[in-house]
């Protein structure tokens, strides 16, 4: 009898595993242009993503071009249904500026208190835009996401603010001010031409390495928890004697373990950059 119940058992745990609903997937892809005036310094690409990745390339061109994968996966074929009407999303030119965000179940964009929209308990669907984006090099941006995707910024030449918060964030080729800031992710950036004015980099739980030309001019001021800085830089100088530096021999040079939170300067100093980390350490490399 123990027997005959234990296949009954068996035979029911199978049961189960073999009607489990598969998920329902759809795709779409959209593909959009905008003309803007390449030569307006002031313009801006403003990008409010949740879930997916954003890449941004320049390229010396009069257009804004987006290539947008658009996903909405659900358990069952009625609540997918629902987030293929209700899940959308709007891109706006102001000018020569262009703004993309996502618009329902709720609004993306900054201020608009959409983390706290009690309609949101009620989605059963899940949704996802993965965006490759050219625009022309001179453009700013503003661009962010937040989960399942990272960022990548590469020949955009203007003043860049670019966030994440489960990934990490890659800006290559880079000449303008910087805000970069990530949470549980990697931050890498490496400049063309070193920055003009004060910039900052911030990471949660990962690493920051920043390259910059040889002919630094800056003050660097460094806060952590639980990391160290780094720099092959030879002509670092600690701005305070909180600053201790150990001479490190390694294959490419000298590197400068900086075991304090402080700064230093590098050449004539001048302009301020930020470093901040809470597990993960700096590294600053000349390129």
């Amino acid at each position: 009898m123990k027997q005959i119940f234990n296949l009954l058992i068996a035979g029911t745990l199978s049961l189960c595993a073999c009607t489990a609903l598969p998920a329902q997937e759809f795709k779409e892809h959209i593909s959009k242009q905008f003309t803007v005036n390449p030569k307006n310094t002031e313009a801006v690409l403003a990008v409010y993503n949740v879930f997916g990745s954003i890449k941004v390339e320049g390229y010396d061109g009069d257009k804004v071009i987006l290539e947008i994968d658009k996903k909405v996966t659900s358990k069952s074929q009625e609540e997918l249904e629902k987030g293929k009407e209700e899940f959308t999303f709007q891109m706006e030119q102001l000018q020569d500026s262009i703004l993309v965000y996502i618009a329902a179940p709720y609004d993306s964009r900054p201020k608009q208190n959409w983390n706290r929209n009690e309609d949101r308990k009620s989605i059963r669907y899940k949704y996802h835009l993965d965006l490759v984006i050219k625009v022309p090099n001179t453009m700013r941006l503003r661009v962010s996401t937040i989960n399942d995707g990272d960022v990548n910024v590469t020949n955009v030449f203007g003043n860049l603010f670019v966030s994440n918060v489960n990934g990490s964030i890659d800006i290559e080729n880079a000449k303008g001010i910087t805000k970069a800031t990530t949470v549980n992710g990697k931050l890498n950036v490496r400049y063309a031409v070193n920055p003009p004015a004060a910039s900052t980099y911030h990471t949660i739980n990962g690493d920051i390495t920043v390259y910059y030309k040889t002919n630094l001019d800056a003050e660097l001021f460094f806060k952590s928890m639980n990391g160290s800085y780094y720099t092959d830089f030879d002509n670092a100088e600690p701005i305070s004697n909180t600053v201790v530096k150990n001479a490190e021999a390694k294959e490419n040079g000298t590197v400068y373990k900086i075991v304090k939170n402080a700064g230093v300067k590098i050449g004539n100093g001048g302009k301020q950059f930020h470093f901040e980390t809470l597990n993960g350490n700096v590294y600053i490399k000349k390129s």
